[in-house]
């Protein structure tokens, strides 16, 4: 087979001009001549005519439980040693590290954590705001900062994450917060319980800072959120930051925290990553438990860090990762391990396969296609070798993980939107849309699927250890005026942003974003490594070489909570 990805089109839409699109789509009488239009645009009446033999699945083949591989290492610690004293950061963010250091040689995290609030107050007075917090109590957190602060000066810390800020995606429950993933209606009640990865960044002494923005409901790449305002990016207040775990990035680029917490259903934890220039993981499927996240697309739905650093990320990846009872999709899986040690002795690549399809590779602007050629270049100078690949049907994996994706939402959704709720223009659209699908496109998509699985683990099994491609194939798009009050629909941007993500969401296979330069307008680019089930510490490994040989850009508007560097 030849490459068969071509670019979606379809008219852009915002203001007004979004409304009375969403409104005729919405409509019995216009709907059912637009509709099919629109999904033929999208590539859905195509996948009707895909014939297939596979079996239906309800989650990626190859993952269910029992299939999984031996376990070979040890569950990781729940706290590991403070490391020792470190000078001024060698990147351009604060570390985990970093704030552990500076607390062991006396700071407090209560200084830490005025600096924080302080800095959430700054990008706040900024004209426009750069609305990356959409909630937070400066109260509760100064009772987490003052705890961790007598922790640690009693000597014994919960471990490196005690008393370093944290924020998480307004996706999932935090006690005290409403959740109102996106929107202007859901959240009305505070949560009482944490989501699971909260309760156990809590356990491990986490402050955590509030609920980020993000894209409404999760249903699009931008972060342009009309209900809390569009989260722009620390690196040029005029570009989007990527979503839709848009705050979450952007928290970590403006340096109010070396974590933060997001949700990947189709790449919104690695797209606002790459965009804003910070780490990204999207761990396999049901190696994070997604207990306490709103539910939106259960099949294709992960929560995992995104991070100042590879370190970070990895830290933050053995603390959340493990079985929870609360989600069954996280039992019987292969231990973690110690992701932090292995990921700080990586080094020598000698014997690593790596995967590159470059019709694949090269679908993307020049300046991102250079950029992560040099990413692979220093995964090579470490001793990888680069294996030639194709990837076949990559059209037909988008049309799929559009089906399933919508689908889903659309379910989850299904009695707000009858109730009329207030969404806004552009989610009212997609989810017109999605309920404009039959149920067998659901189900046929779901069997196709299963083949696309077929294909990655024979790839996987036999020919590369990991898959790199761009993590976007663009860098952040201006944010549209007009798209301010009802957001937008423009599928050439969609579709550039999200073109190389959708690959690891469709297979469950875990993936990382992780910086590899700038272009021409200093507006940040992320490497994306795909590896097989369970190998997250071989990814976060390759992902620190690469980091070694090219730091991550530091963010105009970034803010420095010890004070350390330029």
């Amino acid at each position: 087979m030849t490459y068969d990805l071509v670019p979606m089109k379809a008219p852009r839409a915002a203001g007004w001009a979004l409304h009375v699109l969403s409104f005729a789509v919405r409509n019995p009488l216009t709907g059912a001549l637009l509709a099919p239009k629109l999904l033929r645009d999208a590539g859905i009446l195509a996948l009707r005519a895909v014939p297939t033999d596979a079996p239906l699945s309800p989650q990626p083949q190859g993952l269910a439980l029992g299939q999984t591989p031996p376990a070979t290492k040890t569950d990781a610690p729940t706290g590991a040693p403070v490391p020792p004293s470190l000078g001024p950061p060698a990147g351009p963010h604060e570390t985990t590290a970093h704030f552990a250091a500076a607390y062991a040689s006396g700071h407090s995290p209560m200084e830490v954590t005025e600096r924080a609030l302080a800095a959430i107050a700054a990008t706040e007075a900024m004209s426009p705001p750069l609305r990356i917090m959409t909630a937070w109590k400066a109260d509760v957190v100064r009772a987490a900062a003052s705890a961790s602060a007598e922790r640690w000066r009693a000597g014994r810390p919960l471990g490196p994450l005690d008393g370093v800020p944290v924020a998480v995606k307004d996706e999932l429950d935090v006690v005290g917060y409403g959740t109102t993933v996106g929107t202007a209606f859901l959240g009305t009640s505070p949560a009482t319980v944490d989501a699971e990865v909260v309760a156990r960044l809590r356990a491990a002494g986490a402050v955590i800072l509030g609920k980020a923005n993000m894209h409404e409901i999760g249903l699009g790449v931008t972060g342009v959120n009309p209900h809390h305002g569009a989260c722009r990016n620390p690196h040029d207040s005029g570009h989007a930051t990527g979503g839709s775990s848009s705050g979450p990035g952007a928290a970590v680029a403006a340096g109010l925290c070396p974590i933060a917490i997001g949700a990947d259903g189709g790449g919104s934890i690695r797209i606002p990553a790459a965009l804003c220039g910070v780490v990204g993981l999207k761990a396999t499927f049901g190696r994070i438990s997604e207990h306490g996240a709103a539910p939106l697309c259960w099949s294709l739905a992960h929560v995992g860090p995104l991070a100042a650093s590879i370190e970070d990320a990895a830290l933050a990846f053995q603390i959340m990762a493990g079985p929870d009872p609360k989600d069954p999709n996280s039992l019987g899986r292969p231990p973690v391990g110690d992701a932090l040690a292995a990921v700080r002795a990586a080094g020598d690549l000698r014997g690593t396969r790596i995967g590159v399809y470059d019709a694949f590779f090269e679908d993307a602007e020049s300046a991102v296609v250079q950029a992560c050629r040099e990413g692979v270049r220093a995964l090579t100078d470490a001793g990888a070798t680069v294996v030639p690949v194709r990837i076949d049907r990559l059209a037909l994996l988008r049309a799929v993980h559009l089906v399933t994706i919508v689908s889903e939402m659309a379910a989850a959704h299904q009695a707000y939107i009858d109730e009329r709720r207030p969404y806004g223009a552009d989610t009212r659209l997609n989810l017109a849309l999605a309920r404009r699908l039959r149920s067998s496109d659901y189900v046929h998509a779901q069997r196709l699927r299963a083949e696309l699985c077929d294909a990655a683990r024979e790839l996987f099994t036999h020919s590369i250890d990991a898959l790199a491609l761009p993590a976007t194939g663009r860098t952040a798009p201006p944010i549209p005026p007009d798209a301010l009050a009802t957001g937008e629909s423009n599928l050439v941007v969609t579709d550039a942003i999200l073109r190389f993500s959708l690959y690891a969401n469709v297979t469950g296979y875990p993936a990382l974003s992780v910086p590899v330069g700038v272009d021409g307008a200093k507006l940040p680019i992320g490497l994306q490594l795909v590896g097989r089930p369970f190998e997250e510490t071989r990814l976060l490994g390759l992902g620190r070489v690469v980091e070694r040989a090219l730091p991550s850009p530091r963010a105009k508007l970034a803010q420095r909570l010890l004070g350390l560097g330029s």
